[in-house]
């Protein structure tokens, strides 16, 4: 007689909620958009990993590039979390921290960095909308740091000029990685130097 279902120690599988199908989509494609270029990532691979129909992908994201745009999105407010400030942290500190932290991601997900940037600087609009959201909140975090620093605090009062030149080394980092990417003869902890003593050069 067959062992029934309880009694050979197997559970059924839990139906997920809309939330965590989503969340799982987006974990597969920042892993299939960080190990290869964004033309050669298929919409199917991503249906396929997750166990779904392709059907069911294409309700929660219409488009591969609307599927991208939100894989990016999140990334980016992974990213955030990981660099937050660490209240009563020095910023020079935190930015040295937060620099290895987002030079690993970038080294590890070059492909899906890459692919962000070449879509923002085309004007594809859906990545363009999280490029500007996504910028809006760093700029926000590391003036935020900032103004909470003993050190740099005092600063904000007399150069009104510090948001243009976070936003600008913001900009400056970007194209940094970018070339990091293309010729890795720098090493991590070169270019981390470099954006650290840029920012700090900026607002000083």
């Amino acid at each position: 007689m067959a062992a029934k279902q309880g009694e050979r120690g197997e559970r059924p599988r839990r139906r997920l909620s809309t939330g965590e199908r989503r969340e799982q989509l987006l974990e597969v494609g920042a892993g299939l958009f960080s190990e290869s270029p964004y033309d050669e990532v298929r919409i199917e691979q991503v249906a396929e990993i997750a166990g779904v129909s392709r059907g069911l992908l294409y309700h929660y994201f219409p488009t591969k590039r609307d599927f991208f745009a939100a894989v990016v999105e999140r990334e980016s407010e992974r990213m955030l979390r990981m660099t937050a400030a660490v209240p009563g942290v020095p910023v020079r500190e935190q930015l040295t921290a937060g620099l290895d932290i987002y030079l690993d991601y970038v080294r590890a997900h070059a492909h899906g960095f890459r692919a962000f940037h070449r879509a923002d600087a085309a004007g594809d609009q859906a990545v363009r909308r999280v490029y500007q959201r996504a910028l809006a909140a760093q700029e926000r975090q590391i003036l935020a740091a900032l103004a909470a620093d003993p050190e740099f605090g005092p600063v904000f009062e007399r150069r009104p000029h510090v948001r243009l030149a976070v936003r600008g080394w913001l900009a400056f980092t970007t194209a940094v990685c970018l070339e990091w990417l293309r010729d890795s003869r720098p090493d991590q902890e070169q270019v981390r130097d470099l954006c650290a003593r840029a920012l700090l050069g900026a607002i000083a």
